[in-house]
């Protein structure tokens, strides 16, 4: 390899929102599926504590995105729903190419002793044989009880129908109030062709940096979760990238790769719009707090399990950034009997101020994510700052 290319910090950070489809203002024409692809898959959540994590992470990139409207594409098959770093749904294009997580992941849920015991596998004959004979089924329809009274004890059907997930012999064909319905993979997979796992790896790593820009082998890897760490060094050991270097908030750097086209990327990228967004917690642009802390100095951590008490900010607290940095973070809830949203903390971030302007850019922000949520009023139960 050569010279390393230097990013500035600034050029990182422009270009990381860039490919995270954040530089725009997140109005005009709605391609639900342009964004899905861009970002590879979008990670679903099942707390809605406004609005549920795919919603929110859909309408920060276009404001004409509703409520639901993701479920349509998994209706249509647009969009398959399976697991990467965590239960995520993924452009149907990405399909060819994932039969070695089904595999990866099946195998690792069936490695326990229950899979391979006779109420394992009776477990599983009959589930497979209801869903064939009866059709898309939910959890709901069994009714087998755990076989303790420990509080991660699991019914053995759920234990079944995770591993069959896991495995794609089973796949979400629906939700209803974000119910999961079960059907065999061959009815709701669209036809495709199994890609050799070499190329698959090939793929999925190329799709990675393309939809990372540029990162460490390790960010390579962990974007799908798909591969082994060996397998993904060795595909940046030998594949056609360029070695660069980046300016870190702290003025420190780091050596990465970047991918082929990093330099027009950097000459074409727009500069960030200057409008300030509620991004939600699980939003692809912060979903690696490492990368977030070096680019940005940021440090964010997700409270909504830890105690109380141990918490720093608050249970489920929302990242602000305007222009290309992180200006604070606020707590909201949502009361939609009473049709309010209430702002429960506020934190600014250290050595920001919060002019009159900055606060209206808020104000304006908020009313915005509030009718989205189809909520009419915004309160504050904490001082603005």
């Amino acid at each position: 390899m050569g010279a390393r290319l230097k990013l500035s910090n600034k050029q990182a950070r422009h270009l990381w929102l860039w490919t995270n489809a954040l530089s725009d203002t997140p109005t005009g024409p709605l391609d639900l599926d342009a964004i899905i692809w861009r970002l590879g898959f979008v990670q679903i959540d099942t707390i809605r504590n406004v609005t549920r994590a795919h919603n929110h992470i859909l309408w920060s990139r276009n404001q004409n995105v509703r409520e639901g409207m993701i479920w349509d594409r998994l209706a249509k098959r647009d969009v398959f729903e399976h697991f990467t770093h965590d239960a995520s749904l993924i452009d149907r294009r990405v399909l060819p190419f994932w039969r070695r997580q089904f595999d990866r992941l099946g195998a690792r849920a069936g490695r326990h002793a229950w899979y391979q015991s006779g109420l394992g596998r009776a477990q599983i004959a009959e589930i497979r044989r209801r869903i064939t004979d009866e059709g898309a089924l939910s959890t709901h329809a069994f009714d087998t009880k755990a076989e303790s009274r420990e509080m991660w004890a699991r019914p053995p059907h759920k234990k079944a129908l995770d591993q069959m997930w896991y495995a794609g012999e089973l796949a979400t064909c629906h939700r209803k109030n974000f119910v999961k319905f079960y059907d065999l993979g061959e009815r709701v997979f669209p036809a495709y062709d199994p890609v050799e796992d070499s190329k698959a790896v090939d793929w999925l790593c190329s799709a990675a940096i393309d939809r990372l820009s540029f990162g460490t082998t390790g960010e390579v890897g962990r974007f799908w979760d798909a591969m082994s760490a060996r397998e993904a060094k060795h595909w940046c050991d030998t594949a056609d990238l360029v070695p660069i270097e980046v300016e870190t908030a702290d003025k420190g750097c780091f050596t990465g790769l970047a991918h082929p086209d990093i330099e027009t990327r950097l000459d074409t990228m727009p500069t960030p719009t200057s409008r300030l967004r509620i991004l939600n917690p699980f939003d692809p642009a912060i979903r690696d707090r490492a990368r977030l802390e070096r680019l940005f100095g940021f440090e964010y951590r997700n409270e909504m399990f830890v105690p109380k008490p141990k918490r720093r900010w608050g249970y489920y607290v929302y990242p602000l950034l305007e222009g290309d940095r992180f200006v604070g973070r606020i707590e909201l809830k949502a009361d939609r009997k009473a049709g309010v949203l209430s702002i429960v903390g506020f934190w600014p971030e250290p050595r920001v101020q919060w002019p009159v302007a900055r606060h209206a850019k808020l104000e304006a922000e908020l009313q915005r994510f509030a009718r989205f949520a189809g909520l009419k009023q915004v309160v504050w139960h904490t001082t603005p700052g």
